[in-house]
């Protein structure tokens, strides 16, 4: 029965946002509010939410409740283009807001993901990116050091590409990407508004300059509902 009630609940649901009655960003009743809106019990609201966030229709923030999600953003990594310019070109709007930056012997998996055998001192540069106003991808960069002097006086909001190639000269010529559906760390989700353990996904990204030298990689935590991958491959 308890399927059922769910699956009920999750067409009409599912009507409403495809119907537009319910505009991407808001905020949709309250678990209590749907149960006792439709008769049913709190266990099959939640199963119906939970299978309309697997579908990408709506996402939870933590103690606010569930939200209608806007359409995915197109991500293509074969694409040299940064964040910003990535969310402009389909008409969105970017932001980038910088968390906290420190300068750190690699630990073992970073050194090994960076191919380094030596110990070696990095920058790690973590981020937050918004798209339209909400938060949705945590970005941690771990830079060698050697390759980026002073890079720490800068403005690093911007994009870290650009910056690359202006006062370095390096071109990202290559990257080698890993996409690793997970479970949220705990300082990640609470960055993004989630909680700990909801599922994420990541990007592990390795960037190689023109030079074809490691000069970074970089790990990303995106909401799951937030894009698509999409290759483009010419």
């Amino acid at each position: 029965m308890t399927n059922k009630l769910s699956k009920n609940i999750k067409e009409v649901l599912r009507d409403q946002i495809s119907g537009k009655c319910w505009l991407p960003l808001q905020k949709i009743p309250s678990e209590r509010e749907l149960s006792e809106l439709f008769s049913i019990t709190r266990i099959s609201v939640k199963s119906a939410l939970d299978a309309l966030e697997i579908e990408g229709l709506i996402y939870r923030e933590d103690r606010r409740g569930w939200f209608v999600s806007p359409p995915r953003i197109s991500y293509n990594p074969l694409s040299r283009c940064h964040f910003h310019q990535m969310i402009r070109d389909q008409q969105r709007v970017a932001k980038t807001q910088l968390l906290n930056v420190k300068s750190i012997m690699a630990p073992s998996a970073i050194a090994n993901t960076l191919q380094r055998a030596e110990l070696t001192e990095i920058h790690v540069i973590e981020r937050l990116r918004y798209i339209d106003g909400r938060a949705v991808l945590y970005v941690e960069n771990c830079l060698i050091s050697d390759y980026f002097p002073d890079i720490l006086t800068e403005d690093l909001a911007q994009s870290l590409t650009m910056l690359y190639e202006k006062k370095y000269g390096f071109i990202n010529s290559q990257s080698d990407f890993d996409f690793i559906p997970t479970a949220a760390p705990e300082h990640v989700a609470q960055a993004l508004n989630m909680r700990a353990g909801q599922q994420i996904l990541k990007i592990c990204r390795i960037n190689y300059n023109q030079h074809h030298q490691v000069i970074d990689c970089e790990f990303e935590y995106w909401r799951p509902d937030a894009m698509m991958i999409s290759i483009r491959n010419r």
